[in-house]
Formats: C-alpha cells, structure tokens, sequence
C-alpha cells in the first residue's frame, strides 16, 4: 500500500504522519520546538526546524518499507520569514508569525493598491514583508529572504527551492497574478526573493543527504506545501465551494471555498489560493475554549458539561462574549473590544455554559458576516479542534447555526500536506458523525448578543442588520 508523509512545523513541535491510501496512519511522532520570547521579540533556531523534523520522520517511517513512500510535504507557520545565504544557511534567527518588532507603513505605502485589489487592504506589523524589510536593513549583499517552509524544503531537496502562494501572502505576493508585483520587488533587494507556485507543485525530490538524515528514501517526490490553516483545512475535507471548516480551540479560526475572491471592506477577511485556483477566504476571532480555561481554571469540564446538558432542554440563560484577550479581528475588527456576560450565571454550571453559548454566536455572526460579503456558506460545515471533544458543546453549535455539523475521524494539518503530497482526500479523510440540531436556534438571545456588540461600537450596523434579517429567514 502507498504511503504519503505529510509534514506539520508548528510553533510548539513538528509532526510527520505517514498516511495509507486508505487513510490508515502507518507511523506518527511528534519533536518539541524551543521559543525565545521577550516582549515584541518572538524567535526561533532554523538549524532545530531541521533536526527536530529529520527526528521526526526517521521515527514515523520506522516500520514503513521504503519502497512505499509515494511523496512528502510540509505545512508551516504563516508569517514565519528568516534571511539565508546563498547556500541556503540561516544568517538570522527566525523571526516567528507573532514577531512585533517591525512596522507596516512602508509596506502599506508602497504596495497599498495591490493590498487593497487583494482584499485584505492592509498589512500587520506581524505580516512577513514587515519584517523582511526589518531585516535587510542590516544583511549582508546576497542575503536571501525565506519562509519555514522554504528552509526546511531546501534542505530536502538539496537546491534553491519557489515558495508556495500561502506562504507568500503575507510576503505580499499578488494573489491573483501569482507572482510577486513590482511593489514589492522594487523594497527588496534583487534577487531577494524566491520564485512563487501553487501549493501541490512539485519542487524536486528528496536528495541522498536529506535522505540519510530524515529516513525519506531518496527520489521521493517533495510537493509544495501551505500554511498551516490551510493545511488543516485540507485535513478536513473543505475543499468544496460553499464549504466551511471551523477550528475551535483556544481561539476560532474559519476557513472556506469560494470560486472567486471575496472583498472585505473591514479587510477582515483575507483569502488564501487554493492548489486548484479557486479561493480560501476566512479570519481568525479572538474568541474561543481559552476563556474557559481562564474564568474556569481547575475546573472539571466533563463534569460540568455533563451537568449543563441534564440542565438546559435548549440554550442557557446567559450568554459570555468570551474574548480570550482584549481585542477582537474576526468577524469584526475592534482592538479596544473586550469580554462581557449578558445575564448573572448562578454557578459554574451557568458560566460554563455562558461561555459556549457566546463561542457559538460568534461562529454564527462569522458566517452573517460571510454571507453578507457574497460567500457562499451553503455547504457542509466541518468542525475540528479541541472543543469537539464536547459532545454538548458540538450540538449547542449546531443548534445556533441550524444546520447539521460534520466531525472527522483526523484532520491535522499533517493529514492535510499528506493529501496535498498526492494522497487521494476520498479515501483518506474519513467522517467519524454528523450531528444534526437538536432543536431550534435561540434566535431572541442570539439577537440581544448582536443588538449588544452594536451597541458598544464594535459591530457595523449593516452587519447586525443582515444578522438579524437572516434570523428572521
């Protein structure tokens, strides 16, 4: 049976998974990776992407006969941008997706119009180009930019290697030309940038040296790989136009399929390119099972989710806008937002339930949101991350959208780049349960959390109108 390896470098560890035809996972494990952290400063050490992933690999090819190995691809942090030379050796440490130390304006200056046609509109400081330009302030002539990805692929294939358009987006690559626009080569210096392809585009294979060191046999094929939204996205099956992954964990990421590029006035939004040209729009809130852990800390979550479905036939009482840190980006941009409860849970049971509650209203103004700007959001929506462990918390979720809700078997970025190295997504990505609404949406709370978030300025009238016209459809 042909196996694929699909790649995840994280912030925290990198993954490989060797994935059968059949979707069966023939070998896994996991690295640590090590962080250096201080204040706006966020960096990591290249030279350990590389050992930890080799470690990685040769363990989760163990058991795997070499002449099964069909191809290998790596997803990795968006953002995440280092200079090298021209050999392919770092000359910075990495400076990861979260790095504050730079500034946007000279970007947003000189490639405004292209951000803008792009529909993101502008730049963050975080973004790679930011730092990029940071960074060669002071780099030596030859310095080459790189993305995580592109550091760890030129080591596999053992040549100068393009990046792929998810990487690149916050490099400020046109999007829709695929290719880098004249804004953004005329900031760096020549040369400085790699060539751009599509995720899925072959990029070489695995040379001896990389294959003595990873266990990846020789020869095999290295595809190029995506971000890691992205990636999970694809672990999970939403690659349909109309349909939606939703990630709930710490915080709530949304991504979906559209065949052409949406627009966001509140630049929001922003939207990936798929490896078949279509479009994968979507944002991050900052809303999430994080408030859980802090307004809860130490609490027994089975036990209480166990206790709020025996309490509540529909939705609770009170409703949590659960903001994990002050500030919202998604589905609507208010830096000043904070946290609020509308109602005064009794007990644990009661903010507990508060906070899922809210979690899901904001999944559900995400889609209004979506709605409103042209997306079609009529598909399957498949939800993944931590929060599905909650049999409560899913039907809750399914019941404010209205619609029924898929669950995967697996669907970690790593089973996503294992797909995009040539694995056949019918057969490799399995559904574990659809779960159908238990009853109706608590339309009356879900319109005083809106009319709320509107009152305090946070949310655009227009878009707490649509979301109230589609509660009355």
């Amino acid at each position: 049976m042909s196996v694929w390896i699909g790649i995840d470098l994280g912030t925290q560890s990198v993954r490989a998974l060797a994935v059968g035809e059949d979707g069966e996972v023939a070998g896994a494990a996991a690295r640590p990776l090590t962080s250096h952290r201080d204040g706006p400063r966020h960096e990591q050490d290249p030279e350990q992407w590389w050992r930890e992933l080799a470690a990685a690999t040769r363990e989760a090819l163990r058991d795997v006969a070499p002449d099964r190995v069909r191809g290998v691809s790596v997803a990795a942090t968006s953002g995440t941008v280092l200079l090298t030379d021209r050999g392919g050796r770092p000359l910075t440490p990495a400076l990861m997706y979260d790095d504050r130390r730079a500034s946007a304006d000279r970007a947003n200056e000189a490639g405004a119009a292209v951000w803008e046609r792009l529909g993101y509109r502008r730049m963050q400081p975080t973004w790679a180009l930011p730092k990029l330009l940071w960074l060669f302030r002071d780099a030596p002539a030859g310095a080459r930019a790189a993305h995580q990805s592109d550091f760890v692929n030129r080591r596999l294939v053992g040549h100068e290697v393009a990046t792929d358009l998810g990487n690149a987006l916050k490099t400020g690559v046109d999007l829709v030309a695929e290719r880098w626009p004249e804004e953004v080569l005329e900031l760096l210096p020549p040369g400085a940038l790699p060539g751009v392809v599509r995720p899925g585009a072959r990029l070489g294979t695995v040379c001896p040296e990389a294959a003595g060191q990873t266990g990846i046999p020789a020869g095999t094929p290295v595809l190029a790989g995506t971000t890691d939204g992205c990636a999970a996205q694809l672990g999970a099956g939403a690659t349909r136009a109309g349909s939606w992954n939703s990630v709930l964990g710490t915080t709530l990421v949304l991504k979906g399929v559209t065949e052409e590029l949406i627009h966001d006035p509140l630049g929001v939004v922003y939207s990936h390119r798929a490896p078949d040209g279509s479009w994968l729009p979507g944002g991050a809130s900052g809303t999430g099972a994080g408030a859980l852990s802090r307004d809860l800390p130490g609490a027994d979550l089975d036990l209480l989710a166990a206790e709020a479905r025996a309490r509540y036939t529909s939705h609770p009482p009170a409703v949590t806008y659960p903001l994990v840190s002050r500030g919202e980006r998604f589905p609507f941009a208010a830096p000043d937002a904070e946290g609020f409860t509308l109602g005064e849970p009794a007990d644990d049971v009661e903010r507990y339930a508060a906070i899922l509650l809210g979690a899901a209203f904001v999944e559900r103004l995400c889609f209004d949101y979506l709605d409103l700007l042209g997306a079609p959001v009529d598909g399957e929506i498949i939800l993944t991350g931590g929060a599905t462990r909650s049999a409560y918390w899913t039907r809750l979720r399914a019941d404010v959208l209205g619609r029924p809700v898929t669950l995967r078997e697996n669907a970690e970025p790593a089973l996503g780049m294992a797909v995009l190295a040539g694995g056949d997504p019918a057969r490799m990505i399995r559904t574990r349960a659809v779960v159908e609404p238990a009853g109706p949406a608590p339309r009356e709370a879900y319109s005083r959390f809106v009319a709320e978030l509107e009152r305090r300025g946070w949310l655009d009238p227009a878009v707490a109108a649509h979301a109230r016209e589609r509660i009355a459809r």
